[in-house]
């Protein structure tokens, strides 16, 4: 792993006073700068956007886990691009595959045709699935978003076994076009735009903090089985055999929840007996994200289909499915899109999984990532408005609650989505990136590169700490105000 340099490491990244308030720079007119690009960006760009909302910033320079504004301002990057950035920004190795390839006169563009750096990127990649999957892989090259690989998917599936539903889950994110957004658990994300793309079960995903049957810990994992089982089995359950089950063996969006692995093994046997495809979504937990190469091998199962994005572009858009021989059921054309050969993404790609299977960065991250979430969970005593800590590897979720709040039957109180808007601003305060997620947007998320230092980790700590703390006094004291 590389070392922290000049611009990359926490004695350099903009703790309060480092460079300034935000808005504020050393460098003449800079924050005039970055005022303007906002703006403009306000009065030009869709009221789509999202974390250009959360972070009033202007980046401009950026290298391993630092990011620089326009302003001067410096933070650790713990978003790394909603997971993509395994290396983080910048990292040497991905910099040396895009000169290579630039240099190389390689095409950029070609569509689906054989190239050396597809060859090389599949090698890469094959090398890294566990083998009794990868000796009767197919690929498909998507187009460039972990979407468009969802779509895909739902549509091999369909294809091969000519059935139309899916199974899905409680809590799942697994993108924004039309089938992708069907299986997304989030009802807001829905329910302005029109259905019947998909004919969607949704089953419960085993959630301990907020058990959907009540009871949490291991009883509740057992019943979310069960009842996936005896409603596949019920004549008159309503649900036709479907063309797959599709899941996140942890899941991101839906606030870093990990699915226990027996629940994930018993699920494989589910849809194995029932001849229904399981396809894993592994968009953001892949490429070491979860201390484990891939996710799935925490359980040891073997999907049919594998859903891969973010990390394996190593840095760049890059979305495949792998999945297993007997669904390749599709007639050419049959799913094509224009920028599924982006030979960059390929090489850096290819570059970017070799170096993480050869640095160890997969165990590095269940090393780090234990250690972050033991303090975390350490803190639940001192700041009672954290009510979870929860993760695997370096994907962490940190649930905030309103500790005054009535204790439901697993223990958790209510969701505190305003205090976690308040930290999530005061960790940007104080050279902090981190988004929020969860069921009510009430989990601040972790999600630093792979290549984190041991320094680097106790400072992202100690900020979100001090955020914590702030942010909740904060808001104690404007309770008592409103009171008065």
């Amino acid at each position: 792993m590389d070392g922290p340099s000049t611009l990359d490491g926490p004695g350099a990244s903009g703790a309060p006073g480092t460079s300034g308030a935000p808005g504020t720079s050393g460098t003449p007119g800079a924050g005039d700068r970055a005022v303007g690009i906002l703006g403009r960006q306000r009065a030009r760009e869709s009221s789509a956007r999202t974390y250009a909302r959360s972070f009033p910033i202007v980046p401009v320079r950026a290298k391993g886990m630092t990011v620089e504004g326009a302003d001067g301002r410096r933070y650790l990057d713990c978003l790394s691009g909603a997971g993509t950035l395994a290396l983080g920004h910048n990292h040497p190795v991905v910099l040396e595959a895009v000169r290579r390839t630039m240099e190389s006169g390689a095409p950029l563009h070609v569509l689906d045709l054989a190239t050396p750096e597809k060859d090389d990127f599949t090698d890469a990649l094959f090398a890294t699935l566990p083998g009794e999957f990868a000796d009767r892989a197919r690929i498909h090259f998507c187009g460039p978003a972990g979407t468009d690989a969802v779509e895909a998917a739902l549509k091999l599936t369909r294809t091969a076994t000519g059935r139309r539903g899916v199974l899905a889950f409680t809590g799942a994110y697994h993108g924004m076009t039309a089938g992708a957004l069907a299986v997304t658990g989030r009802v807001s994300a829905r329910e302005r735009v029109a259905e019947g793309v998909a004919e969607v079960t949704r089953l419960p995903y085993p959630y301990p903090y907020r058990c959907p049957f009540g009871v949490g810990g291991e009883r509740g994992t057992a019943l979310a089985a069960t009842y996936a089982e005896r409603l596949l089995d019920d004549p008159a359950g309503g649900v036709a055999p479907p063309a797959a089950m599709i899941l996140e063996a942890v899941q991101g969006e839906g606030g870093a929840v990990p699915s226990p692995d027996s629940w994930l093994r018993e699920m494989r046997r589910i849809t194995a007996e029932r001849d229904i495809p399981l396809i894993v979504d592994e968009v953001q937990t892949g490429v070491g994200r979860t201390g484990a190469f891939w996710a799935v091998e925490h359980s040891g199962i073997t999907p049919d289909v594998m859903v891969m994005s973010k990390a394996i572009g190593g840095s760049l858009p890059l979305a495949v499915i792998v999945y297993d021989q007997d669904y390749d059921a599709w007639l050419p054309g049959a799913h094509t899109g224009t920028f599924r050969g982006n030979t960059l993404a390929m090489a850096t790609g290819a570059a970017t999984l070799r170096y993480v299977a050869r640095e160890g960065l997969a165990e590095h991250a269940a090393t780090v990532g234990a250690r972050m979430t033991a303090r975390l969970d350490g803190l639940r005593h001192a700041l009672p408005v954290i009510g979870d800590v929860r993760g695997r590897g370096l994907m962490i979720g940190v649930e905030l609650v309103d500790p005054a709040g009535p204790v439901d039957s697993c223990g958790a109180r209510p969701a505190a989505p305003e205090l976690a808007q308040r930290v999530r601003a005061a960790c940007l305060e104080r050279g902090l990136i981190i988004e929020l997620g969860g069921r009510f947007d009430a989990t601040l998320r972790l999600l630093p590169p792979l290549t984190i230092s041991d320094e680097q980790a106790e400072t992202v700590l100690d900020r979100l700490a001090d955020a914590i703390a702030h942010a909740s006094a904060d808001r104690h004291q404007d309770k008592q105000g409103r009171q008065a």
